[in-house]
């Protein structure tokens, strides 16, 4: 068996209890750590960038391996995770942290982000433009523990967090079965 090189990925989708299970039990994916990222902060916690101070967004950072599960399955995960035509939050979480980015890790990664998000703007299908950020890698800073695998923590929890925010609604309206 051949060793591949693993990589880097970090998406920001709003609440990044809600981003993490979507992309943690799929084959190739070796690590899925919630965090914040694009801030002007050195290491903040969950409560100054949650009061928008900090410039972060709530993200995810996902190590992977490509030849596995290429970035280009994850960012067509990440788009039926997230409302990519809203840039004051996401669902009912709003505020600049719950924004929606893709921070890349290479030209190759910039590269195939600007193609995934023309293609989505180019779908129809959704009527508002596509407002996702496409940015160069930033500093990531893991969330604090009570937040990592929240999902799995938290089961009833994070149920109700989905339900209630419109997250779960929205993406069965925008993509039914192929967002699950």
């Amino acid at each position: 068996m051949t060793n591949h090189k693993l990589e880097t990925a970090t998406f920001a989708g709003g609440c990044f209890w809600c981003m993490v299970k979507p992309f943690d039990t799929l084959p190739g994916i070796k690590k899925v750590v919630s965090g914040y990222a694009g801030g002007h902060v050195e290491n903040p916690n969950y409560e100054q960038v949650k009061s928008g101070a900090t410039g972060h967004m709530e993200s995810i950072q996902i190590t992977f391996n490509p030849a596995v599960f290429p970035y280009e399955k994850l960012l067509e995960l990440y788009w039926t995770q997230v409302d990519p035509t809203d840039d004051e939050g996401q669902f009912f979480d709003r505020g600049s942290n719950y924004r929606t980015a893709i921070f890349y890790h290479s030209e190759q990664q910039k590269k195939l982000a600007e193609q995934s998000r023309s293609a989505i703007a180019e779908s129809g299908r959704f009527r508002k433009p596509i407002v996702t950020r496409i940015l160069p890698e930033a500093p990531f800073y893991p969330a604090e523990e009570e937040h990592q695998m929240f999902y799995k923590k938290h089961p009833d929890r994070y149920a109700e967090e989905r339900t209630e925010s419109g997250r779960d609604a929205f993406i069965e309206a925008n993509w039914g079965e192929q967002g699950k």
